[in-house]
């Protein structure tokens, strides 16, 4: 098999939980503090790993404390981590806070993934080369993206983009992408006031965009493809303590699906029960499942279906 590549951030989650988000000026009691490994490319990588698919990560760690603890973390995974790149200062960091029902707020603060360049690209590019499919994410340099865009498109490579955190891309970028993958608030900030999901759907695809899967949280997932094709994905009912990795464990197992051949949709169910079971466990990387979990997980899901439809 061709191994999945992920290119991005790579960071130490500092989590504490409290009964509600502090709003702007308010102090608030936390119930717990955590540090979790994560960074949305160290994330997916781990995604892929556990899922069993050979998962090659591209990133760059601080030469720090956490440094040393993130890629132990991702090599227990089974992350081939042996292209990160180490720099001296510190490692990424994301300062989290989850309250009672599970939904968080995440400042990000880049520290050693602002290395992660074109130019420590090129250096692997035997890496790049060689990917069934490329996955990346906005906490790296904007303008890695766009040469990776690029890059992936001249080589025939499909590149998956998560955009998030949602940030301005330029349409050299946009317009070479394989999948492009926003949840519901980066969905309406690259959206034109007043356009429909599918006008939107519509201006992405004459941008060049190939793919797009429109996460909408309760409401479930939209895959559309250029040639027409619509299809939605509902959402599994679980009961969600932490959505911190949801999106990478969706983005994670949609590429591993996809690489097996499975067709979009069957890929979207899988990636959907993979962040099902995510967000029913405190963490990052810690909450990820493997392949025998999501196949449990969609047979009893599809054995509780048919007994409401029987009336069981």
């Amino acid at each position: 098999m061709k191994p999945i590549v992920v290119v991005g951030s790579i960071n130490m989650d500092l989590v504490s939980r409290t009964e509600r988000i502090p709003q702007p000026g308010e102090t608030v009691i936390g119930s717990s503090f955590q540090m979790h490994s994560g960074g949305k490319g160290a994330n997916q990588a781990v995604a892929v790993a556990r899922l069993g698919h050979p998962s090659i990560l591209l990133g760059v760690t601080g030469d720090d404390i956490f440094g040393h603890q993130l890629l132990s973390t991702l090599k227990s995974f089974g992350v081939d981590t042996s292209h990160v790149g180490t720099v001296a200062g510190s490692s990424g960091t994301a300062s989290i806070v989850v309250d009672a029902r599970g939904e968080n707020t995440i400042i990000v603060t880049p520290g050693s993934n602002h290395h992660v360049t074109p130019a420590y690209l090129k250096t692997n590019l035997d890496v790049l080369r060689n990917a069934g499919i490329i996955l990346a994410q906005l906490e790296v340099p904007i303008d890695t993206i766009v040469w990776l865009a690029g890059y992936c498109a001249d080589s025939g490579i499909p590149l998956m983009l998560d955009p998030a955190p949602a940030t301005e891309l330029p349409p050299a970028a946009l317009s070479r992408l394989a999948w492009f993958t926003p949840n519901q608030t980066e969905a309406a900030f690259y959206s034109v006031p007043g356009e429909s999901t599918e006008q939107m759907l519509v201006r992405f695809f004459r941008l060049g965009i190939q793919n797009v899967v429109l996460k909408q949280g309760s409401d479930g997932a939209l895959i559309a493809s250029a040639d027409g094709s619509r299809d939605h994905i509902e959402i599994f009912s679980v009961n969600a303590i932490d959505t911190t990795a949801a999106g990478d464990a969706f983005n994670g197992a949609l590429s591993v699906a996809l690489m097996r051949g499975e067709s979009p949709a069957e890929s979207a169910r899988f990636a959907a029960a993979a962040a099902a079971i995510s967000v029913t466990r405190h963490g990052a990387q810690s909450s990820l499942p493997d392949q025998k979990e999501v196949m449990i997980f969609i047979e009893d899901q599809s054995r509780g279906q048919s007994r409401k439809k029987s009336g069981v």
